[in-house]
């Protein structure tokens, strides 16, 4: 018998499904097709010139050398001060550590609080490496179906049901990716008064994009509701994409004192501190001129308004228009049941997608990687004109299906 060298918690993981639909469109790419890539949820814009001047001078003055572990004292008042300007939330620097990007600290943090078998709720759609996380470090997602005719978010009932004795985390993401669904003040209070019955259940929030919103102003959290929820909330946010600053690796965890120590030590072990460069850059993004977030959010509004029209548009599929974050989650159960012009009945939502790859060129990535189908989810990280051509191509596919 052959005895597996990879370990068993490493063998129950998938591969990124985002991740392989980027390459498979690469892979085409390179035998010579044309490829309409609407996968990657990374900004198309440059990171803004003087975060990028910061990191120079920053290396200028020899800022190359190891930094606290928890991130340099600049990054964390930084912080500090931004969830205080924009969050109406006070927290003190050593509330704060500093993480190579915001999806290593989400896995950390499931890594320094998770048992084996406890439970982290995710309402679903989600995205699609919240699961694989918590199996890694051998807890048990969760998941929690919720309907677009409930905005794709998680009902105060539904949360109920789903909190059992095991259960560790609820895990929210708002704005969400992939649906763009943004929780209201309302609904977190909602939420917060099931929790006030469940103690042991802590929050973790993924606030990546919560600048990313198309309503006004940055997405409420759940602590400005139910402020006393706060020794049960960390919160996770970073840079990558409110300052298109993905390749930067910065993000951080803000919550309470034995969570946050509980990082310090596990980090000390696994990965050491975050970039110094990158830090210095982050001080700036934090601090500095903000006219580049309001700019990016106007050029998202436009491409999701004009994507949205061009989607609904199509006959056998719809999409609702997203609050925030930059994609369109589309339901195309109208073609569910159809048959391609090579004779194929389409009979999921992995079908359809595959069958816009093969026959027309365009990549998306199906729904039931997020956890909910039969949708598929389009970036709209790209140009007008990118989006318009891939419209084009989706439009003509759908046509010729019978």
């Amino acid at each position: 018998m052959t005895v597996s060298r990879i370990a068993e918690r490493v063998r129950r993981i998938k591969p990124s499904p985002s991740s392989a639909a980027a390459d498979r469109a690469s892979a085409l790419r390179r035998e010579g097709r044309s490829i309409v890539s609407l996968v990657v949820g990374e900004p198309d814009f440059d990171t803004p010139r003087n975060i990028r001047e910061a990191a120079v001078r920053a290396m200028d003055k020899g800022a190359t050398r190891y930094t606290m572990l928890a991130g340099t004292p600049e990054l964390r008042e930084a912080i500090v001060r931004k969830m205080a300007r924009e969050n109406g939330l006070t927290y003190a620097a050593k509330d704060v550590v500093v993480a190579n990007g915001a999806k290593s600290a989400i896995y950390s943090a499931f890594e320094a609080t998770l048992e084996e078998g406890d439970e982290v709720i995710i309402p679903a759609p989600y995205w699609v490496s919240y699961p694989d996380m918590v199996i890694a470090c051998g807890g048990v997602p969760v998941t929690v179906p919720c309907p677009e005719s409930q905005g794709f978010k998680i009902s105060a009932a539904q949360l109920e049901a789903a909190i059992t004795p095991r259960t560790r985390w609820l895990l929210v993401n708002s704005p969400s990716n992939p649906t763009g669904a943004t929780y209201s003040l309302a609904e977190y209070a909602a939420l917060a008064k099931v929790l006030a019955r469940h103690p042991h259940v802590m929050v973790m929030t993924d606030d990546i994009y919560e600048h990313i919103r198309f309503e006004g102003g940055t997405a409420p959290h759940i602590l400005n509701a139910a402020p006393e929820l706060r020794d049960r909330v960390l919160i996770v946010n970073g840079v990558s994409k409110t300052y298109a600053m993905t390749g930067w690796r910065i993000g951080w965890l803000v919550g309470p004192p034995d969570i946050i120590g509980a990082l310090n030590t596990l980090l000390s072990q696994a990965s050491g501190n975050a970039c110094s460069i990158s830090q210095a850059a982050t001080v700036e993004a934090l601090d500095g001129d903000q006219g580049f977030v309001a700019e990016s959010v106007a050029t998202y509004r436009k491409r999701r308004d004009h994507m949205a029209a061009r989607i609904n548009a199509i006959p056998g599929l719809s999409c609702l228009v997203p609050e925030g974050a930059f994609y369109l989650y589309v339901n195309c159960a109208g073609l569910i049941g159809r048959t391609t012009p090579e004779g194929k009945r389409l009979e999921t939502d992995g079908d359809v997608v595959m069958y816009f790859l093969e026959s027309v060129g365009v990549a998306t990535v199906q729904g039931s990687a997020y956890g909910l189908a039969p949708f598929f989810r389009i970036s709209i990280a790209t140009s007008i004109e990118t989006l318009d051509e891939g419209a084009d191509r989706i439009a003509r596919a759908v046509e010729a299906l019978r």
